[in-house]
């Protein structure tokens, strides 16, 4: 599956819960390293939205057709009365200006982002790749 899209801002909150211990611990097993504490926000239309829609269905967010793509499950937790929920996250590798970088979809159980999708690295991908909000991306997922 292959989605294309434009990268946009979002709205700078990531860190909040990406820097999270508990998310950290479970971002390594996955993508094999800590994820950097941000997403990059990735705008997409057309035969991409209706690919990242079938990976919202296999979040179990929308009803519809899932992906065949294998999701892994980030657990929430409780902190100091604060609550943190799960999220599902879809190995990928996306296509910047210098190579391809290991990456993961990230779709937090409580995303208001219908045509936004969030994409988490062990790098800072605005800086590795140079992007810049308009830019076009290309992510795939095996």
């Amino acid at each position: 599956m292959r989605i294309d899209g434009v990268v946009c801002s979002g709205l700078g909150r990531a860190h909040i819960f990406m820097s999270q211990h508990h998310y950290q611990e479970q971002f390594k097993n996955i993508l094999g390293r800590s994820a950097w504490p941000g997403t990059l926000n990735v705008s997409v239309e057309g035969k991409s939205l209706i690919n990242y829609q079938k990976l919202r269905v296999s979040a179990g967010l929308d009803e519809g057709v899932a992906s065949s793509i294998d999701a892994h499950r980030i657990k929430g937790f409780d902190r100091d009365g604060v609550s943190f929920g799960g999220a599902t996250a879809f190995l990928a590798k996306m296509d910047c200006k210098d190579g391809k970088h290991e990456c993961a979809i990230l779709i937090p159980d409580l995303t208001r982002h219908e045509d936004v999708v969030e994409v988490i690295a062990g790098v800072f991908l605005r800086e590795t790749c140079n992007l810049s909000d308009g830019d076009k991306i290309s992510i795939d997922l095996a």
